[in-house]
């Protein structure tokens, strides 16, 4: 704390104190990254991936400077990322600026979150697939966490205005309610979800040419999980029971799903591996048969089929339910003192 005395006219002394506000590195960059509207791009105007590793000189401050509304996203971790991190900043710093990010960015996920509880890839730009309920890459359940967070005061979310924590148990249970809405039946069973929604009739959707309409697996894991950390209801109970009866039936075993590196290019294969468990990322929502999409539009069921730039371009199979079928729903049932 600096002490500092001035002697003004009349002989008055007058003592000013002074604290230095902190600042962190990381944080102040997001700073300088948020939008207008209050959430955060995964690229800038020029289609440049925001990375915080780079310093900020002219010219990239020009950029995004340059960046409006329309590139705000919940995609790839952009926002809920940005929100977590500048609250772990104001506990550390107690810098004033970094809370009210934070706060302008809750602020965000309540305005894009739709009447029906859903959250689209991107707000306010409604282009192609962005105006989709989108659970691709955990998109909509970061949004949630973040409010679940806020709702409840965790993780070092207490310090959020109380106003946002009312707004934000509203829309949590928006959210659940979507949820449960968007679970895939077939023949009236629950099973897991697809990837993103038509957001007004809240049916499966594609997205990308090479994202048909399917059951997404990576994606239905965080769901689940997110399920799991609410008190429970018989709804929510049936939900994550019957998420996680479609993915012990629908396992592939004795394959394995491998990235390594040849020549320098990402190679991605699938082999033969006794005792191995993996999951297809994409199942047929009506015959649960792993599906692949390619570039063309075309849905391939052989994974060999599928063009080789796709198939060493994404990513296909992964072992995505194993931990939360043999160790997250035990311990869920036992917690919550339920029978299988």
């Amino acid at each position: 704390m600096n002490l500092k005395i001035y002697t003004l006219a009349f002989g008055l002394i007058v003592i000013s104190l002074s604290a230095q506000v902190k600042k962190d590195t990381l944080a102040e960059k997001m700073l300088l990254y948020q939008l207008p509207i209050g959430g955060w791009g995964k690229q800038l105007n020029d289609k440049s991936v925001v990375n915080y590793n780079l310093p900020i000189d002219k010219n990239l401050l020009k950029k995004i400077k340059e960046t409006g509304d329309d590139h705000a996203t919940i995609d790839n971790n952009a926002t809920s990322r940005e929100i977590n991190g500048l609250i772990k900043a104001y506990n550390e710093t107690k810098n004033p600026q970094y809370l009210k990010s934070a706060e302008k960015g809750i602020s965000y996920l309540l305005l894009m979150q739709y009447s029906n509880g859903g959250f689209p890839q991107y707000y306010p730009n409604t282009g192609l697939y962005r105006k989709q309920v989108t659970y691709n890459d955990n998109a909509m359940i970061n949004a949630l966490s973040v409010l679940y967070n806020v709702a409840e005061g965790k993780n070092g979310f207490d310090v959020v205005d109380l106003k946002l924590k009312e707004k934000s148990k509203i829309a949590v249970q928006k959210g659940i309610e979507c949820i449960l809405k968007t679970q895939v039946l077939q023949k009236g069973n629950p099973t897991i979800w697809a990837d993103q929604y038509n957001e007004i009739t809240l049916q499966p959707d594609k997205a990308r040419a090479f994202e048909p309409i399917s059951l997404a697996t990576g994606e239905s894991v965080g769901i689940v999980r997110f399920l799991m950390m609410q008190p429970v209801t018989p709804e929510i109970e049936k939900s994550v029971k019957s998420a996680i009866n479609w993915f012990k039936q629908n396992k592939i075993e004795g394959y394995s799903y491998n990235v390594t590196k040849q020549n320098g290019k990402t190679v991605r294969v699938l082999a033969e591996e006794k005792n191995s468990v993996i999951w297809a990322r994409f199942y047929d929502v009506n015959t649960n048969k792993p599906i692949f999409g390619d570039r063309d539009g075309s849905v391939k069921y052989n994974y060999n089929e599928v063009s080789e730039e796709r198939r060493n371009g994404y990513s296909w199979f992964g072992d995505f339910a194993d931990k939360l079928i043999n160790k997250e729903f035990p311990k869920w049932l036992e917690k919550n003192k339920l029978v299988q």
